[in-house]
C-alpha cells in the first residue's frame, strides 16, 4: 500500500513542522554560496539542495529530560551526508566489529555513548566518529578541501539497550571556498577513513530510504532485482505495533573502507564480509534502529513519506521522559536488572496518553 500509514489506533500525526520560508532563504543561500559536487562541479542536484536546507531548518522539539539523564544513559549518533557525483546525498554507515559490546556485526551510524556529563549531543557524535572511522574531531585537521557542516539533530530514540540516542546530522563539504581544486568525497574522502574499531565504512543513498526498489542512476547497476532493496513487517511490541524496516544497499558501486590493521573481534567481522564478498555478497543489511533513524531522518530532509508503511511518530521522547519519572533510567548498575517489557509497556501507554492517542 503506496504512501500509507499505520500505527496504533489513533496515533498522532507527523510531528515534522519545518518553516518553509525559511527553507527557500536556505536554498538561496546555498545557491550563492556555490555548494557543489567536487567531481563534476556540479550543483547539488534540486532534491539535495532542499534537502540540505529543510535539514538546517529543522528544530527538534525540547527535550528537558536530557539534562536529567545519568552518564550512562546518554549516547549520539553521526549521521553524515555528502554529496556524490550526480549531485545526490549519500550518507556514511559502518558494519560494527564484534570487539564492540551491543550491536556487533550489524550495521549502524558511527557513535556511542557520552564521556563526560559536559558533551553536547554533537560532540558525542564526533568522538565517537574518530574513534570509530577516523573522521577528525578537529575541523582544522580535516583535509583540505573538505570540511563538516553541523545541520540539526533529530528526536532521541530509546535504544534497546536503555540509552537515549541522540542523532546529530552534518554535511560533508567538499568544495573550493579554500582556493584548493574541489574533490570528490567518494574517492578521495571515504577510502582515507580508516574503520579504526569497525569492521567497514560505507554509504548508502539517502533519499532511496523512501523509496521500496533501487533507485538506478543511468551509468550504474545494483546486484539482482531492484526490489531486493527493502522488506518490512509490522511487530507486536510492548501492546503495540512497531515497523521494522530492512535495506539491502548495493556495495558493487562504492568503495568500501575496510581496516588498514586488524585485529580481534575487528578482524573476524572484517575477514567474514571479505569471505562473504568474494561469494557474491553485494548487498549490507541495513536495519533496527539504525534504519528507522535514516527513514526518518530522509522523511524530514524531502519533506515526503515513505512510500512503504511506517510509523508516523519520530524518535521516543514521550516514552524516554515517562521512563525517566519512573525513576527507571537512573545511572546502570550491573547488578541489577535493566528495563523491563512492563516499564516499556507502562511508559508508552503514558506517553500515548498524553498526546492523546489509544492503544
Amino acid at each position: 500500500m503506496n504512501g500509507s500509514l499505520r500505527e496504533t489506533e489513533g496515533a498522532p500525526e507527523s510531528d515534522i513542522t519545518i518553516d518553509e520560508n525559511e527553507v527557500k532563504e536556505i536554498i538561496e543561500s546555498i545557491k550563492e554560496a556555490q555548494y557543489f559536487d567536487a567531481s563534476s562541479m556540479a550543483p547539488l542536484a534540486p532534491a539535495a539542495l532542499a534537502a540540505i536546507a529543510r535539514l538546517r531548518a529543522y528544530k527538534p522539539p525540547p527535550f528537558k529530560a536530557w539534562d536529567r539523564l545519568p552518564l550512562s544513559r546518554r549516547a549520539a549518533v553521526l549521521v553524515l551526508l555528502f554529496a556524490d557525483r550526480h549531485g545526490d546525498l549519500r550518507v556514511v554507515l559502518t558494519m560494527r566489529a564484534s570487539t564492540l559490546r551491543n550491536y556487533s556485526g550489524q550495521a549502524a551510524f558511527p557513535g556511542g555513548k557520552a564521556d563526560t556529563l559536559d558533551e553536547t549531543p554533537f560532540e558525542i557524535a564526533r568522538r565517537e566518529a574518530w574513534e570509530e572511522i577516523g573522521l577528525p574531531l578537529d575541523d582544522s585537521k580535516i583535509p583540505k578541501p573538505f570540511r563538516i557542516e553541523h545541520l540539526c539533530q533529530l528526536p532521541f530514540s530509546l535504544a534497546k539497550t536503555a540509552l537515549a540516542v541522540r542523532p546529530c546530522v552534518a554535511f560533508l563539504h567538499s568544495d573550493g571556498s579554500s582556493g584548493l581544486r574541489a574533490a570528490s568525497v567518494e574517492e578521495t574522502m571515504i577510502p582515507r577513513l580508516d574503520a579504526k574499531e569497525v569492521a567497514a565504512v560505507f554509504s548508502a543513498p539517502f533519499y532511496n530510504f523512501l523509496k521500496e526498489k533501487d533507485e538506478v542512476k543511468a551509468d550504474e547497476t545494483v546486484p539482482g532485482k531492484r526490489e531486493d532493496w527493502y522488506t518490512g513487517n509490522w511487530i507486536d511490541w510492548h501492546e503495540g505495533k512497531w515497523r521494522m524496516h530492512n535495506f539491502f544497499v548495493p556495495i558493487n558501486n562504492q568503495i568500501v573502507s575496510k581496516p588498514k590493521v586488524r585485529e580481534g573481534g575487528q578482524a573476524a567481522i572484517a575477514e567474514q564480509l571479505d569471505e562473504e564478498e568474494e561469494e557474491g555478497l553485494m548487498r549490507y543489511k541495513v536495519w533496527g534502529m539504525t534504519a528507522r533513524m535514516l527513514v526518518d531522518g530522509a522523511r524530514i530532509a524531502y519533506g515526503e513519506d515513505p512510500e512503504f508503511e511506517h510509523n508516523t511518530h519520530i524518535g521516543d521522547e514521550g516514552m524516554i521522559e515517562n521512563l525517566q519519572k519512573m525513576g527507571k533510567l537512573e545511572e546502570k548498575d550491573p547488578a541489577r536488572p535493566d528495563l523491563t517489557d512492563s516499564d516499556i509497556r507502562t511508559a508508552k501507554v503514558a506517553a500515548l496518553k498524553s498526546t492523546g492517542a489509544k492503544m
